[in-house]
C-alpha cells in the first residue's frame, strides 16, 4: 500500500477559486486503489482579533475547522498579524508556507505519495526535495497555478475536473450527477462538432470518459473557445434518443481557462 500524505495550503486554494472544497473527497483520492492515508494537514489563517469580537464570524470559522476535522484532517493555523507603515496604512499577513514545507519534509520519511494542494511556485524545491527523497508529488490546483510548479510535479490535475471536488452549482443549488467538468480532445469547427474528455471517480480513482458535443447545444458565440484545450466547461450528459441513446453533452457553458 502506498502510504499517502495530503498537505493543502488552504489559503491559496481558497483565492484562486477553490472556496467551497469538499474535503471528504480529497480523502477518498488519498484512500484509493493501492493507497491509505497516513497524514492530511490543512494550513489556513485565522483572524484572532476579529475571532474574538465578531460572534458570526468565530461561530462559522470553528463550524468549518471541526468539518475538516471530522474528515481527519489536522489544522494548522496562522494568525493573522497587521503592520502599520509610516502613513498608517495597515496590511496583514498570515502566511503557512514555511509550515507546511517543514511538516511535509519531516514526516516524507513515512510516506511514498504526497498530495500538495496549492498554485503557489514558492514550493517547487519542496516538490523536488520530497521527491528526492522518494515521494511521488501530485499537485491539484484551480487558478493561477504557477506553470513551473505543474512541470516538476509528477503529475497535475485541476481541482475544477475532479468530480465532486467543487460541486456544480447553478441558481443557488448543487446541481446533481448529470453535471460535470471538462476539456476539450478535439473540435471540428468545419463541421460544429468535437469532443470533451471529463472524469469519473470510482472508489476514489479518477476514471477518463469522453463524450460528443455539438456547437448547437453551446450558449456561446462563436466556436474559436472550443479551440483551447485549457478552457474548462460546464455541462449536462445526457443520451439522446435521437441517436440510439448515445451519449451527449448539453447545455455546455465556458467555467474558465484550465
Amino acid at each position: 500500500m502506498l502510504k499517502t500524505g495530503i498537505y493543502v495550503d488552504a489559503e491559496n486554494i481558497k483565492m484562486s477559486g477553490g472556496y467551497g472544497m469538499r474535503y471528504d473527497v480529497l480523502v477518498d483520492l488519498a484512500n484509493s486503489g493501492h493507497s491509505v492515508m497516513l497524514r492530511a494537514n490543512c494550513y489556513l489563517a485565522e483572524d484572532r482579533e476579529r475571532t474574538k469580537r465578531d460572534q458570526e464570524y468565530r461561530h462559522k470559522v470553528y463550524a468549518y475547522h471541526d468539518i475538516l476535522r471530522q474528515c481527519g484532517f489536522k489544522i494548522i493555523k496562522k494568525y493573522v498579524r497587521r503592520y502599520q507603515d509610516e502613513d498608517g496604512n495597515v496590511t496583514t499577513k498570515a502566511n503557512a508556507d514555511m509550515d507546511l514545507a517543514i511538516d511535509a519534509l519531516l514526516q516524507a520519511r513515512n510516506l511514498d505519495r504526497v498530495i500538495l494542494l496549492t498554485g503557489d511556485g514558492d514550493f517547487i524545491r519542496l516538490v523536488i526535495a520530497l521527491q528526492n527523497m522518494g515521494c511521488r508529488v501530485e499537485v491539484i490546483g484551480f487558478r493561477n497555478v504557477s506553470h513551473e510548479l505543474k512541470e516538476v510535479a509528477d503529475a497535475y490535475f485541476s481541482g475544477y475536473l475532479i468530480p465532486g471536488l467543487l460541486p456544480i452549482h447553478q441558481n443557488g443549488s448543487v446541481q446533481n450527477d448529470e453535471w460535470q467538468r471538462g476539456t476539450v480532445t478535439s473540435f471540428h469547427p468545419d463541421r460544429g462538432f468535437g469532443f470533451f474528455r471529463y472524469y469519473h471517480m470510482v472508489d476514489g480513482v479518477l476514471i477518463p470518459q469522453t463524450v460528443f458535443f455539438h456547437l448547437s447545444q453551446s450558449s456561446l458565440d462563436g466556436d474559436y473557445h472550443f479551440q483551447d484545450s485549457s478552457q474548462i466547461f460546464e455541462f449536462r450528459v445526457i443520451n439522446n434518443p435521437a441517436n440510439d441513446n448515445r451519449s451527449e453533452a448539453r447545455d455546455i457553458r465556458l467555467v474558465r481557462e484550465n
